[in-house]
C-alpha cells in the first residue's frame, strides 16, 4: 500500500469519481461518495494523508456535491438556462472546509429574483423553494447506494417562519437589521461554495460589516460563552471524560477550541483583516501571529484540535454514524486499534493532557463564568421557587437559553415576544407539576426540535389549564413529548374539553376522517384526525381521565377507522384507471392486537388482504387487470396509504407477514386461496394467530363469510398437528430471540402477556372454546367454561393495562421515577408503586403456572 499510494491518496480522488455520464447525477454522487469514504479512510488510517488533506477532501466533494445537485435540479425545470441565480452559502465545517468524516451540512441557500431561471409564469420565489426542495432531495434521499450528504437548513433567518430558500435582498435587511449575536460568529466561517459564486461572493461582501464590527462588541461575546454554558449544560451526560465523553461538545473539547478562536476573531476581526480566516486552526495561528494570544496556547490548542478531530474521524468511520462519542468497553479498543494504540486506556491518556490544558484556556476567557447567567438566575429564583421548583438552577439556564433564541424557533423577535408573554404562566405550570425538573428539561429539547413556537406559546396563555396538562405530559409522558416536539399541532386537539373523553364509535370517526379535496388531502386529512385522536387518547391516561383498557380499546377503533376510510379512497382512486372486478370485492382482516380490538400507543397493525370471487376473472376498467395482480396491486396501496409519511406525519406501520405463505406468498389471495390453506396447510402458529383474525373492510356479507372459515378453522377443520409441542416450540424460541426489554416488559416477561396468549390460543385450539378475537372476552368465556383459571382476568387486566400505559411513560420498560410511578399505580387501579410490583410478581406466577399447566407440565 504505501508504493501504491506513495503520492497520498486524495490526489487521485478526481479519477475516482469518473462514473459513467449514463449514471443519473444523484447516484453518480452517491457512488462518488463510497468511494470517497473508502478512499479518505485508507489514507487516514495508512497515516499517509494528515488531517488538513482529508478534510480539504471532504469538504471539496461535498462543495462538488451540492454544486451538482444545484445545477441539475435548475436543468431538470428549465433545461436551456444557465445555473444562474441561486447560491449555497456554506457555514460550519463546509464554510472551513474543516468536514468530518460523517458530516451534515448546513448551507443557506438564496437566489436572485432578477437572474433565477423560473418556468413561464412562475414566481421566482416559488422557483427558489422547488429548486432547493429537489437539492436537499438530491442530496439526502438514501437507496441502495446510500446517500450523498445530510443537508440542515436551520442556519437560515428565522426558519421558523421562512421559506427554504431567500431572497438576496431579504437576507441581507436580516443580518443587516435582526440578526442575533450568535449569527455573527457563524458568518465567521461562511463561504460562497456552490452555484452562483459570484453572487454569494457579493452578498457575503454586503454584510460583511455585521459580522466584523470595529468596535469592540462584548455583548457578542457574552452570548457565545453563553452557548458554550448551555451545550455544557444540555450535554452533561458527556462532559465527564472517559468512555462516553463528547469529544464535540465535551468541556475541553472541539467546540471549545473553535469557540476560543472565534471568540478572539470576533474582537479583534473588526480592525484587523488578516485574522478573517474560517479554519479554526489556521484562525489560531494568525491570532498567535498578530500577538493577540499565547504562541504556546496557540500550539497546545492547534494540537489538540488536530488529535480530537483525527479520533473523531476514527469514530465515524465505523458504520458511518454521525457520532463525536468515544465508545466504552470493546469498542472503544477497536478504536484505539485504528489509531495504532494497544487499547482503550492508551487512547484516553492519549487525549486526556489535551482536554485538561483546553478547558484550563477556555475557562480563563471568563474566570466568573457563573455571573453570566446570575442576573436571570437571581431574578427568576423567586418566581419558580413559589412555583414548586425544588432547585432553581437549571431551570434558570433553561429560561436564559431560550431567551437567547439559541433554537431556531425562538430566533425572531414574535418567538421571543410569545415567550415572555406566556413565561409566568408557563413557570407555574411547569411548577405544578409532579416533576418541574423533569418537565422543564423535557419542554427545553420540545422547543430544540420546534420550527416555530410562536402559535403554541400563545395558545397556552389564552388556555392556562392547557399549561397544566402540558406539565403533566412533560413530566410523565415522553413519547407524547417527543410526538409533539415533531408536530406541535397536537397539542392544538386538546382545546375542545371533549378531547379527554373516550372516542367515538368507528362509523362515527370514519364520518370526521372523510374528505379532502383530492386523494393526497385525503391521506393527510386521515393522518391529521389519527394523530390528534392518539394523542389525546394518551393524554387521558397521563391526565388520569380514563381507564387504559377503554384506551387501547380506543386507539384500535381510530386504527379501524382509518383502515376503512382509506382503503375506499385507494379503492376509488385505482378504480378511476382500472376499473372494479365483477362480483368481487377487497377484505381485510385484521390479526394480533388490532384483530382483539386492544392497540398501544405505538401498535403496529397485522392486517391480511383478501378478495372474494372467480380469481380467473378480470376488471372493467380502461386498462384492465386480471384478479389477482388488480387486488395486489390496490393491497400494496393500501398499504401504502396506511404506513407512507406524508406532510402531515406518519400514521401505523402494517405488518402483513401473516398472511398464507408469508412474504413467499402474494400479498392478497382469493378467499377461496385462504381457506384451503387454512384448511390443509397452515401450521399451528398460523391457526394461533387466527384466534384473533377480525374482518375490518369489507361488505357484511364478505365478512360474514371470513368469519365462517376462521370459526371452521378454529373447531377443528384443519391439519392434525401437535399443537402442545409446536406452541411449546415457538414460544421457547421466541423467548431465545426476543427477551424482555426491562423488569417491567409485561409483555415479554415470563409470565407475561405473551405467555397468557400462548395459554388461552392453546385452550382455544384444543377445546374450540372462547373463539373471541379480544383476548379478554376470550378469557371470560373460557373461564365460564372451565377451561381457565377465574385468576387469568384479572391478570390479563393487570398486564394490559401496565402494557399500553408503560408504552408511554416507560417505552424502554425500565422502572420510572418515582412521581411517574404514581401515575402507573393509579392507572392500574393500584394504591401505590410496591402495590404495583407485588400484584405483577403474583399475577407472573399465576400466568406461568397455567401455562404448565395447559403444556402439561408439572407445575
Amino acid at each position: 500500500m504505501a508504493v501504491a499510494f506513495d503520492a497520498g491518496v486524495l490526489p487521485a480522488l478526481p479519477a475516482l469519481g469518473e462514473i459513467g455520464a449514463d449514471v443519473p447525477p444523484a447516484q453518480r454522487l452517491r457512488l462518488a461518495r463510497r468511494r470517497l469514504a473508502l478512499r479518505v479512510a485508507i489514507g487516514d488510517l495508512a497515516g499517509i494523508d494528515d488531517l488538513t488533506a482529508v478534510t480539504r477532501a471532504l469538504s471539496d466533494f461535498a462543495d462538488h456535491a451540492l454544486d451538482t445537485a444545484i445545477r441539475t435540479a435548475i436543468a431538470e425545470r428549465t433545461p436551456d438556462a444557465a445555473p444562474r441565480g441561486f447560491v449555497a452559502i456554506a457555514l460550519g465545517k463546509q464554510g472551513s472546509r474543516e468536514l468530518n468524516y460523517s458530516s451534515d451540512i448546513d448551507p443557506i441557500l438564496l437566489f436572485d429574483p432578477a437572474t433565477l431561471p423560473c418556468r413561464p409564469r412562475e414566481a421566482p420565489e416559488e422557483a427558489a423553494v422547488r429548486i432547493a426542495r429537489r437539492v436537499v432531495e438530491l442530496l439526502q434521499t438514501r437507496d441502495g447506494d446510500g446517500y450523498v450528504l445530510r443537508v440542515d437548513l436551520r442556519l437560515r433567518p428565522s426558519p421558523e417562519i421562512t421559506p427554504i430558500a431567500l431572497s438576496v435582498d431579504a437576507a441581507i435587511s436580516y443580518y443587516e437589521s435582526l440578526a442575533l449575536p450568535w449569527e455573527r460568529a457563524a458568518f465567521i466561517r461562511a463561504r460562497a461554495a456552490a452555484g452562483d459564486v459570484a453572487l454569494g461572493e457579493r452578498f457575503l461582501a454586503t454584510v460583511a460589516p455585521f459580522v466584523w464590527r470595529r468596535a469592540l462588541d462584548f455583548g457578542a461575546i457574552g452570548e457565545i460563552r453563553g452557548i458554550s454554558r448551555r451545550i455544557r449544560d444540555h450535554y452533561a451526560q458527556g462532559q465527564a471524560f472517559g468512555p462516553g465523553f463528547d469529544l464535540k461538545r465535551g468541556r475541553g473539547g472541539i467546540r471549545e477550541v473553535e469557540f476560543f478562536a472565534q471568540i478572539h476573531q470576533l474582537i479583534h476581526g473588526g480592525r484587523d483583516p488578516a485574522l478573517r480566516v474560517p479554519d479554526t486552526r489556521a484562525a489560531l495561528a494568525a491570532l498567535a501571529g498578530a500577538g493577540w494570544i499565547d504562541p504556546a496556547e496557540a500550539a497546545a490548542l492547534t494540537a489538540a484540535y488536530t488529535l480530537y478531530r483525527t479520533i473523531e474521524h476514527r469514530v465515524q468511520m465505523i458504520e458511518d454514524r454521525q457520532t463525536h462519542t468515544l465508545p466504552s468497553g470493546a469498542a472503544l479498543d477497536g478504536l484505539a486499534g485504528l489509531h495504532g494504540l494497544a487499547n482503550g486506556d492508551a487512547l484516553l491518556n492519549l487525549l486526556r493532557p489535551h482536554v485538561v490544558a483546553t478547558a484550563r484556556s477556555y475557562d480563563a476567557l471568563d474566570p466568573d463564568e457563573g455571573d453570566a447567567l446570575s442576573f436571570d438566575a437571581d431574578r427568576l429564583a423567586g418566581q419558580l421557587t413559589a412555583a414548586g421548583f425544588d432547585t432553581t438552577e437549571v431551570a434558570a439556564q433553561r429560561i436564559a437559553q431560550w431567551r437567547g433564541g439559541a433554537y431556531p424557533a425562538l430566533r425572531s423577535a414574535a418567538a421571543r415576544a410569545a415567550l415572555e408573554a406566556v413565561l409566568p404562566g408557563l413557570i407555574a405550570a411547569l411548577g405544578s407539576a409532579p416533576d418541574p425538573q423533569g418537565a422543564i428539561v423535557r419542554l427545553d429539547r420540545m422547543l430544540a426540535r420546534l420550527s416555530s413556537a410562536v402559535n403554541f406559546f400563545r395558545l397556552i396563555e389564552a388556555r392556562p389549564a392547557l399549561g397544566r396538562l402540558l406539565g403533566l405530559i412533560l413530566s410523565h409522558a415522553v413519547t407524547l413529548a417527543e410526538e409533539l416536539a415533531r408536530r406541535p399541532e397536537l397539542f392544538d386537539g386538546l382545546i375542545d374539553a371533549t378531547a379527554l373523553d373516550p372516542v367515538g364509535t368507528v362509523d362515527a370517526l370514519a364520518a370526521e376522517m372523510a374528505g379532502g379535496a383530492d386523494y393526497q388531502a385525503q391521506l393527510d386529512h386521515v393522518r391529521r384526525i389519527v394523530g390528534e385522536k392518539r394523542f389525546a387518547l394518551g393524554t387521558q391516561i397521563i391526565a388520569s381521565a380514563a381507564d387504559p383498557l377503554d384506551v387501547s380499546a380506543g386507539y384500535a377503533r381510530v386504527a379501524e377507522a382509518a383502515i376503512c376510510v382509506l382503503a375506499e379512497a385507494t379503492i376509488t382512486e385505482f378504480a378511476a384507471a382500472h376499473g372494479h372486478v365483477p362480483d368481487s370485492e377487497l377484505v381485510i382482516l385484521a390479526l394480533g392486537r388490532m384483530g382483539g380490538g386492544a392497540l398501544t400507543h405505538g401498535s403496529d397493525l397485522d392486517l391480511i388482504y383478501l378478495f372474494t370471487g372467480d380469481y380467473l376473472a378480470e376488471s372493467d376498467g380502461r386498462k384492465p387487470l386480471g384478479a389477482v395482480l388488480y387486488y395486489n396491486r390496490l393491497a400494496q396501496r393500501i398499504s401504502a396509504a396506511l404506513s407512507v409519511p406524508t406532510a402531515s406525519g406518519p400514521l401505523y406501520e402494517i405488518d402483513t407477514r401473516l398472511r398464507p405463505s408469508g412474504t413467499q406468498g402474494p400479498l392478497c389471495v382469493s378467499l377461496d386461496g385462504f381457506a384451503r390453506y387454512q384448511r390443509e396447510s397452515a401450521w399451528t402458529w398460523e391457526h394461533m394467530a387466527l384466534t384473533r383474525a377480525r374482518a375490518v373492510f369489507g361488505s357484511p356479507a364478505a365478512r360474514t363469510a371470513v368469519s365462517s372459515i376462521i370459526r371452521d378453522v378454529l373447531r377443528g377443520d384443519r391439519p392434525k398437528r401437535d399443537v402442545i409441542a409446536d406452541a411449546t416450540a415457538m414460544r421457547a424460541d421466541m423467548a431465545a430471540h426476543k427477551p424482555p426489554l426491562g423488569p417491567l416488559d409485561a409483555k415479554l416477561l415470563p409470565g407475561g402477556l405473551v405467555d397468557l396468549e400462548f395459554a388461552v390460543h392453546m385452550v382455544q385450539l384444543l377445546s374450540g372454546e372462547g373463539l373471541h378475537p379480544n383476548l379478554r372476552d376470550a378469557i371470560l368465556d373460557l373461564v365460564a367454561a372451565g377451561k381457565a383459571p377465574p385468576e387469568m382476568t384479572p391478570a390479563y387486566d393487570l398486564l394490559a393495562r401496565l402494557l399500553v400505559t408503560l408504552r408511554l411513560v416507560a417505552p424502554d420498560a425500565q422502572v420510572p421515577n418515582a412521581v411517574t410511578q404514581e401515575l402507573v399505580a393509579r392507572a392500574v387501579g393500584m394504591a401505590d408503586w410496591p402495590s404495583v410490583v407485588a400484584s405483577l410478581d403474583t399475577i407472573r406466577q399465576e400466568v406461568a403456572r397455567w401455562l404448565a399447566q395447559v403444556e402439561g407440565i408439572e407445575a
